[in-house]
């Protein structure tokens, strides 16, 4: 199994990149659009750890940067009806935090904004998943240590906004007026999202 590759960053597409190792082997690694946003620049070294998947027709790498991203892919992976193709789109959609959150918080509709995700399969993804992702710890984000933001968040997806779309909503209004009460935030971040 082939569980990191280290080396010079030759090609950077959205979906995909090559790094070419010390050995002078290029590797081409399936990566979701969320690593794409924090890959260094061409030429730059870089470290991705790996999800070597071997088929009867093809062996795949999967790249990502954190532990806990390739965490959660493969255990989208051990689900039922979730490919690898779809573990990515969902990993491209929701960064690792998002999808640990709306598992813990039960929150299926935050899975359905993912294209290729439906009703039926972000709530298996739940169901699945529930006290399968209890290892996964995050450093507090700054938004969920100001007062009402974790509401706002809750609130803001329950009325179908994805998570990534309220999460991005929410830091935008504490940015510009600071601390506000839930409601308030909520009334901000929806009308930034109009």
């Amino acid at each position: 199994m082939i569980s990191r590759v280290r080396g010079e960053l030759i090609v950077r597409d959205l979906e995909r990149v090559e790094v070419m190792t010390a050995g002078g082997v290029a590797y081409e690694i399936s990566i979701p659009t969320t690593v794409f946003e924090r890959l260094p620049r061409l030429g730059e070294q870089v470290t991705l750890r790996t999800y070597h998947l071997v088929r009867e027709d093809a062996a795949l790498l999967f790249g990502f940067l954190e532990a806990t991203e390739m965490t959660v892919f493969t255990r989208l992976l051990g689900i039922n009806g979730v490919g690898p193709r779809l573990a990515l789109a969902v990993l491209s959609a929701l960064s690792a935090e998002q999808i640990v959150r709306s598992v813990r918080d039960r929150n299926a509709a935050a899975l359905t904004s993912v294209s290729g995700v439906g009703k039926k399969t972000a709530e298996r993804i739940v169901l699945e998943l529930t006290g399968k992702l209890d290892d996964i710890a995050f450093a507090p984000s700054g938004v969920a240590r100001v007062p009402g933001a974790e509401e706002a968040l809750r609130a803001l997806t329950a009325l179908g906004v994805t998570t990534a779309d309220a999460d991005r909503a929410v830091r935008a209004v504490i940015q510009e007026k600071g601390q506000l009460g839930a409601a308030e935030l909520i009334r901000e971040a929806l009308a930034r999202l109009k």
